[in-house]
């Protein structure tokens, strides 16, 4: 199956170059360029690709910028002549890490990995239209969408069935995944509005939970409910959201 990919990078031979490496990969389709931050952002979002092939450092806006600035992320490879960049590219858990200038078997080998990715988790990546809509159009973010998240220097790449709970905390949200815990600058009610709530469940005003995530539920005070979270975390439902989460789950 063909994939759609989109070249950012601010160096047109670098582009150049690219492309005519991809030219023995024809499962790679690059549907469009751009020379900057902002313009990537804007095709990613009309032209919905499968793959990004994304420079780093880039006058204005960086690679990482980029993605903060993204709801929905695309798989990304990362291009770049900075290998000082590599570990915190690979910290975010993107595909793979190219050194420019780009070798055809390293080339080779991120796209390999790309297929073996996707035979594993078996399904559709997270741009891809579906059912004629293309997902940004959507509105709604669906689990198997990634997410980008950058708390200071580090940051990750996310999908949204990893993720356990969000958290108020002022004009910020803690997203709750693995081991970590860190701050992204968007209110619970902003983020309410992007998830699926056939997975996210407000269950007061500072928590949202991943109902998949639930490993037990308590009556608590009030007539309120006790949810205990696979990372060991407790959140109280509030009384009127408990009658709203015992229809949703038929207790």
């Amino acid at each position: 199956m063909t994939k759609k990919a989109i070249i950012i990078d601010d160096e047109r031979l670098a582009r150049s170059e690219l492309k005519k490496l991809l030219q023995d990969h024809p499962e790679i389709e690059v549907i469009a360029e751009a020379a900057n931050a902002n313009e990537g952002i804007e095709k990613i979002e009309h032209m919905a690709p499968d793959l990004v092939f994304l420079d780093i450092q880039m006058p204005g806006k960086t690679g990482f910028d980029l993605l903060t600035e993204l709801d929905r992320l695309p798989q990304v490879i990362f291009t770049t002549a900075y290998d000082e960049y590599a570990l915190k590219a690979f910290e975010v858990n993107a595909l793979d890490y190219l050194l420019k200038p780009v070798e055809p078997k390293r080339l080779a080998d991120a796209l390999q990995k790309l297929e073996y990715i996707e035979e594993k988790e078996n399904i559709s990546t997270p741009l891809t239209p579906v059912n004629g809509v293309s997902a940004t159009n959507r509105g709604i973010l669906g689990e198997n969408d990634q997410v980008f998240v950058k708390d200071g220097e580090r940051c990750w790449f996310v999908k949204l069935n990893e993720i356990r709970l969000f958290e108020s905390v002022g004009n910020y949200a803690k997203v709750f995944f693995g081991t970590h815990k860190p701050l992204i600058l968007k209110s619970l009610n902003a983020l309410e509005e992007r998830l699926d709530d056939k997975i996210f469940f407000r269950a007061n005003r500072k928590h949202i939970v991943n109902l998949r995530m639930i490993e037990r539920v308590e009556p608590y005070f009030n007539g309120g409910l006790l949810l205990e979270i696979k990372g060991g975390e407790k959140i109280e439902v509030s009384r009127r959201q408990a009658v709203k989460f015992k229809e949703m789950m038929s207790l």
